[in-house]
């Protein structure tokens, strides 16, 4: 299927300074992972400034939580890294990969799409059926937040824009086509997910990552399609299952779960939506 590719000149006059937030934005035709290689990069120039974007018009081994990989057709998807360095206490690196998240869905809701969050940072919008996880809805993006030497974060985004039914990974995703979204035009997600995703990195950074105190929080609680809702996470490692009502998230970005023996602290693993009788 032929579709068009990014209209790169344009998207660097809007991106980089003195007109952008972006130091830097590198578009490449093909990428295993644009995480993978901007995590290695970040490696070999230590001093690489941020933030800075490099995207990929066709990536073919992405990465996601707990090691998976998928490919996205060419030039179908936005998969986008972007290196950051928040000068923030440590403590309050946790909020990054979900204010990307919020970014995410807010470019998405600009495509004419409402979105919503299921914790830490999986975009979902509305669907029907219910599907098992999920719910009422699919998934049509989802980031991963790697730390870096010096205090950065690669923050790795893959947003569904074009694809069809024949052209997704599983049945649980879905793309902004099919969610019915009003222009697919992806250099204008582009630019609204850089200028999202910086300017809540700012707002956290001025409030010295009290994300409570920037009105982050109260966002992502707000666009949340997890908190109140039953919950099955199965944790990181060894960790085992446990089920409950999520009922907040921490001040660290983690998820706080209701349990029948009390409240538990999800910190990483995966966090599935139950359906309620």
């Amino acid at each position: 299927m032929d579709r068009a590719p990014l209209a790169v000149d344009a998207l660097r006059r809007e991106l980089l300074t003195p007109a952008g937030p972006l130091a830097w934005l590198d578009v490449v035709e093909t990428s295993p992972s644009t995480s993978t290689a901007l995590v290695e990069r970040t490696r070999a120039e230590p001093g690489l400034a941020a933030p800075g974007a490099l995207v990929a018009e066709h990536q073919v081994a992405g990465r996601g939580r707990a090691g998976r990989t998928w490919e996205t057709p060419a030039r179908a998807a936005l998969t986008v890294s972007v290196l950051l360095r928040p000068h923030v206490p440590a403590a309050a690196l946790g909020w990054v990969p979900l204010v990307a998240g919020l970014a995410a869905a807010r470019a998405a809701d600009e495509a004419g799409v409402e979105a919503r969050l299921k914790w830490p940072n999986d975009v979902l919008v509305p669907a029907a059926p219910d599907v098992e996880g999920l719910g009422p809805y699919r998934k049509v993006a989802g980031v991963l937040a790697e730390v870096v030497p010096g205090g950065g974060v690669v923050v790795g985004v893959g947003l569904n824009v074009a694809q069809t039914v024949d052209e997704l990974p599983v049945p649980t995703a879905t793309s902004l086509a099919l969610a019915g979204a009003t222009h697919l035009d992806r250099g204008a997600l582009l630019v609204s997910l850089v200028r999202e995703l910086t300017s809540a990195v700012g707002r956290l950074e001025e409030a010295g990552g009290d994300a409570r105190a920037a009105g982050l929080a109260r966002e992502y609680a707000d666009r949340s399609a997890t908190l109140g809702t039953r919950v099955r996470a199965e944790l990181a490692g060894a960790g085992g299952v446990l089920e409950g009502v999520a009922a907040r998230v921490a001040d660290d970005g983690a998820l706080v779960v209701e349990t029948a023996d009390g409240e538990r602290v999800v910190t990483a693993g995966d966090v599935h939506h139950l359906r309620t009788a």
